[in-house]
């Protein structure tokens, strides 16, 4: 059998994956970009805390606000104002306010990168015996291993009812599941 190599999504080197779905090379890759992934989310979270609270008749917005609301840094603002391209008042230490118009007609406003996820109604399910399959009919009909088909139930998240000694599945849960 011929072992694919994987490249590491967090620190680009090569590695032999464990399983199919594997993109780290080690649990501590896989920690930092755990760790990277919750900060950029923090950090999301804060530029849209900043943005709601920009009341919209302002003509003249802080440093910071305008990094929350157009995703410019901090030094292009700046190189902008000192070469008046973009107007602002300094009202003194830390009190650079610029001018919200003229931001707008260089800078598009920045798009969420966090859009709230639409949550899907849950499926509903007939978990009688005459719409469902037992695990040994999965199975028989499908050449799969009852030890594997339970994996797959748990893996999919499929919901299942047991009568007696027999655990019922959905007909069209297994039937989608294992025609792919």
């Amino acid at each position: 059998m011929n072992k694919i190599e994987k490249q590491c999504n967090m620190c680009g080197q090569n590695f032999l994956p464990k399983t199919v779905d594997s993109v780290y090379c080690s649990k501590k890759c896989s920690d930092a970009a755990y760790r990277k992934k919750k900060q950029e989310r923090k950090k999301e979270e804060e530029l849209q805390a900043i943005i709601e609270n920009i009341p919209e008749e302002r003509l003249f917005i802080s440093v910071p606000e305008a990094i929350a609301m157009f995703g410019v840094a901090k030094s292009t603002l700046y190189r902008l104002i000192r070469q008046k391209k973009i107007p602002a008042i300094n009202l003194g230490t830390r009190l650079v306010r610029i001018d919200k118009a003229a931001i707008e007609e260089i800078f598009p406003v920045r798009q969420v990168a966090l859009e709230a996820k639409k949550k899907q109604a849950p499926k509903l399910y007939s978990l009688e015996p005459e719409d469902c399959y037992t695990i040994g009919e999965i199975s028989k009909k499908y050449g799969v291993s009852d030890s594997s088909v339970h994996k797959h139930i748990r893996k999919f998240s499929i919901p299942t009812r047991q009568i007696g000694k027999f655990v019922y599945a959905p007909k069209s849960e297994i039937d989608n599941l294992y025609r792919q």
